[in-house]
C-alpha cells in the first residue's frame, strides 16, 4: 500500500513539473509574442533555472535579448544553443546577425588550413554523437574483421583487411573527437563581453596600464584568474586582464 501511496506521489509531482515547465515556457512565448522582450526574457531564463538547459531555451532567450537590444546576451545564448547542438542552423544564423551589431570586428589570427578544417569537424557533433558515430564504425570493423577470417577467396580477404584498418583508424579518431568535445563541453574557457565598454589592463590591477578598449558582444577566450581579475586572449592574439563581472563564459 505504501508502494502504491509513493507511486501515485511520484507521479503527481512529475505532473506538476511537467504543467508548471509548460506554463512557464508558454507565458515566455506569449511575451514575446506581445512584444515584451525583457519579459519573455525572465521568463525563458526561470524555465532554465527550473527545468535544465535545451539549446531550443538558449535560442529563444537569445531572440529575446537581440530584440531587447542586449547584443552581449544575445550572443551568448546563441553560443550556449550551438555548445548543445552545432548543427542548429538557426542559432548559428541568428548569432551571425547579431555579431554584425559588435563593435569590435577582431579577425582572427590565420592558422593552418588542416587546423582549422579538423577543428570545425570535431564541432559538427556533440560529444555523444561522437561516441554513437564511433560504435557505428566499431560495428563495421567487427564486420570486416569477421569477413577477413572467414573470406572466401584471398582477394576477397585482402579487401576485407583494408577495409577493416580504415574503419580501426576512423574509429580510433572518432572517439579522440569524443574526447575533444566533451572536454570543450566541460571547460568553459570561452566567454563574451557583457559591459558596453571595457578596459583592458596590462595587470591584474586597477593601476596597470590601459591596453586596448573591448564592448560588448566580443568573444574572448579565459586565459587564467586571479582573485577578481580574469586574463583573456582574442582571436588575433592580443592578452590582458579585466573584472570577472565584465565576462560571462559560455
Amino acid at each position: 500500500m505504501k508502494h502504491i501511496v509513493l507511486f501515485i506521489s511520484m507521479m503527481l509531482c512529475f505532473g506538476f513539473q511537467a504543467f508548471a515547465q509548460a506554463d512557464g515556457l508558454k507565458r515566455a512565448n506569449e511575451m514575446y509574442a506581445r512584444g515584451n522582450y525583457p519579459e519573455a526574457a525572465k521568463q525563458y531564463e526561470e524555465v532554465i533555472a527550473r527545468e535544465g538547459v535545451a539549446p531550443e531555451l538558449y535560442f529563444n532567450l537569445g531572440n529575446a535579448y537581440f530584440k531587447a537590444n542586449e547584443i552581449g546576451r544575445s550572443i551568448l545564448n546563441y553560443e550556449r544553443a550551438l555548445r548543445l547542438s552545432p548543427s542548429y542552423d538557426d542559432a548559428r544564423y541568428n548569432m551571425e546577425m547579431a555579431q554584425q551589431r559588435v563593435v569590435d570586428n577582431i579577425a582572427a589570427s590565420q592558422t593552418f588550413f588542416l587546423g582549422r578544417w579538423i577543428g570545425n569537424l570535431i564541432k559538427l557533433l556533440t560529444s555523444n554523437q561522437w561516441v554513437y558515430f564511433s560504435f557505428g564504425l566499431f560495428v563495421l570493423l567487427l564486420v570486416f574483421a569477421f569477413l577477413f577470417v572467414f573470406g572466401p577467396t584471398r582477394s576477397f580477404r585482402r579487401a576485407s583487411f583494408y577495409a577493416g584498418t580504415f574503419f580501426l583508424v576512423a574509429c580510433f579518431f572518432t572517439v579522440l573527437f569524443a574526447g575533444i568535445r566533451k572536454n570543450q563541453m566541460l571547460n568553459h574557457d570561452e566567454a563574451i563581453v557583457m559591459t558596453g565598454v571595457v578596459i583592458v589592463k596590462s595587470s591584474p590591477d586597477k593601476s596597470g596600464t590601459d591596453l586596448f578598449q573591448l564592448h560588448e558582444g566580443t568573444k574572448v577566450t579565459i586565459k587564467s584568474t586571479l582573485g577578481e581579475w580574469t586574463e583573456i586572449v582574442l582571436g588575433n592574439g592580443s592578452v590582458g586582464w579585466v573584472g570577472q563581472e565584465n565576462v560571462e563564459r559560455i
